[in-house]
This record gives structure tokens, C-alpha cells and sequence, in this order.
């Protein structure tokens, strides 16, 4: 039986591919045979060969305006071809194209999933839904599926017989637009991994006090990103793009450590489905330690300087 064909829409960061769309390769060949779809005018033939590592039989680069999620996801239909899967990295934008190309198709679609198989010639999902406190598995009965996959919820891995990576250019017809790009103006992206994609996730609530030194020397002691709480982004302490929640990022780490969070609702729905949970609080009654793996009851102030000590004293041993 021939192995069904799996387009990957390729995340670019500063002309880069991105870690999770090298996530996305690697369960893209659990599937079937990974097709990798590269939207941009200008794509370095190196990035190109890396995705081959990765498995990719083929790098379909379109060329053109695409910023918009109506174009992209036209755009994304016509590059995709008769692929019978068609995976990307859940993202805020991401996950637009996906509803659109999967009305576009008459696909299924499952977005912020944490895993896919192929069982009896169908795609299977599974997600963590209701901020985390369900595991649910759907199968997408639809002959094409559209999967956005979370970061950090497959392991990266080179394949052990690399793909080809042919290149070719695809030229699409895009639609006109009903709406228009006025202007771009990039924000200044945070110094280190950003926080969806990071494999450590260092946050700090109400009991910082409004002070992020420790939170931030201990993410980069970890090689992680700082995250917060609601609390602290409305009281101004940390900027919006940091807040861990139901409204602000959902991150799925290897290694969530919770300072000074008392663990309402809406943080937990944001950080539930980590792989593993360490909460650092004050109050031994915070909801938090009900979903840590582990917990310490004392002040951050405290804490988080014996545990730096200890992580790196560990490390001038080796």
C-alpha cells in the first residue's frame, strides 16, 4: 500500500525553520510521506536541505502575498495537492488557515492537538480540552485531514534515511482579498526561545511582588522562558506577552515550574497539560499543588536562590 502523502506548512522565524515545524516533520513520518510547504518569497536552499534531514520528499516553495489568512490558506490548497493530511504548528494564525482551508476542502479539522496516528486508513487525534482536566481522541472520517499540533508534544528527530527535499517552485492563482494589508510593523520579539515553544516555562505570579529577577535568572539557568500570571501582566509587572492563561499563551513544556501562582482557573488552563509540574507557594492550601507533580511550600525569595545554587553547583561538578 502506497504511503499517504503529508504536507507540512513550514514555520519561518528570521528566515529559519522553526523547532516545531522539525516537530511537525517528525510525526508527519508516522503518518505517511512528509511533503514540506514553505510559504515565502525568499527561502535559503540550506533551511531546504535540513527539512530533508527531517524526511521531507519534497519542498513546495509559493512565492507571493500571503499574509493574510484568506490568501494563505488559498495559497496553502493549491500547494498541498492531493495530500491526504495536511499538519502545522497550532498557532494563533495558524489556526485560522487550518478553519479556512478545511472549509475551502470539505476537510476535518483538529487544531492545538498533542498527537496523531493513521489507524485503519483515518487520522486520529488526541487533545487535552475543558483547560485540561479532559484527554480526548477524535478520528477524522473526512478523505483529507487537517491537524495543528502543539509544540513541544512530539520529539524532534532526524530520520534515519533522510528525504529527498526536492525544491520546486508552485504558482498559485490567489483570490482577491476583501480586505488588504495597510502596514507592518514588527514588535520586538522577547530575548530567548519564545514561550509556546520552550521546553522549560518559568512563571511568576502575585508573589513575586513585582520583582522578576529570581524568575528570570532561573529560566536562564534552565534555558527556558518567563511566563506570569494574570495577575501579575494586569498589575503591569511583566508585559501581556508573558501571561500563561486561558487568554494568553498555552504552553505545553517539558518542565513548568509555578512561583508565587495560586493556580486559578485560568492559569491552569493554560499550563495543565505540561509534562511535568513544579509549584513553589507561599500558601500550602493553593490550588496549584493539586495539579503539581511536586511541590514546595515557602517563600520564592527563598527558594528559587537555593535552588540556582544548587543547579548550578551540580553543573561545575560534571
Amino acid at each position: 500500500m502506497t504511503a499517504a502523502t503529508v504536507a507540512v506548512l513550514v514555520e519561518l522565524r528570521d528566515g529559519a525553520v522553526t523547532r516545531p515545524t522539525y516537530e511537525a516533520m517528525t510525526l508527519a513520518r508516522s503518518l505517511g510521506t512528509p511533503v514540506a510547504v514553505v510559504l515565502a518569497d525568499d527561502f535559503d536552499p540550506a533551511e531546504g536541505a535540513r527539512l530533508g534531514t527531517y524526511g521531507a520528499a519534497e519542498v513546495r516553495i509559493v512565492a507571493g502575498d500571503v499574509r493574510l489568512p484568506s490568501r494563505a490558506a488559498a495559497a496553502l490548497k493549491q500547494a498541498v495537492g492531493d495530500a491526504a493530511v495536511v499538519l502545522m504548528v497550532s498557532t494563533f494564525v495558524n489556526k485560522e488557515i487550518a478553519a479556512r482551508l478545511a472549509v475551502a476542502t470539505g476537510a476535518g479539522v483538529v487544531v492545538d492537538a498533542a498527537g496523531a496516528e493513521m489507524i485503519d486508513g483515518r487520522v486520529e487525534t488526541t487533545q487535552t480540552v475543558f483547560a485540561a482536566t479532559w484527554n480526548v481522541r477524535t478520528r477524522i472520517e473526512s478523505e483529507r485531514a487537517i491537524v495543528a499540533i502543539r509544540p513541544n508534544t512530539t520529539m524532534a528527530e532526524p530520520a534515519e534515511v533522510p528525504g529527498v527535499a526536492a525544491e520546486s517552485v508552485v504558482t498559485v492563482d490567489l483570490p482577491a482579498a476583501r480586505e488588504s494589508v495597510v502596514s507592518v510593523e514588527p514588535v520586538p520579539a522577547p530575548e530567548g526561545v519564545p514561550l509556546a515553544e520552550a521546553p522549560v516555562v518559568v512563571s511568576g505570579g502575585r508573589g513575586t511582588n513585582g520583582d522578576y529577577t529570581l524568575v528570570r535568572r532561573m529560566a536562564e539557568v534552565l534555558g527556558g522562558a518567563v511566563g506570569a500570571s494574570r495577575d501579575a501582566t494586569d498589575e503591569g509587572w511583566i508585559s501581556h506577552e508573558h501571561m500563561v492563561g486561558q487568554t494568553g499563551t498555552t504552553v505545553t513544556p517539558a518542565l513548568y515550574l509555578a512561583c508565587g501562582i495560586s493556580g486559578a482557573v485560568h492559569h491552569r488552563g493554560g499550563m495543565q497539560a505540561s509534562g511535568t509540574i513544579v509549584a513553589v507557594n507561599i500558601d500550602p492550601d493553593a490550588p496549584i499543588f493539586e495539579i503539581s507533580d511536586f511541590g514546595v511550600v515557602g517563600d520564592l525569595g527563598d527558594v528559587l536562590p537555593q535552588a540556582i545554587a544548587r543547579i548550578e553547583e551540580r553543573r561545575r561538578a560534571r
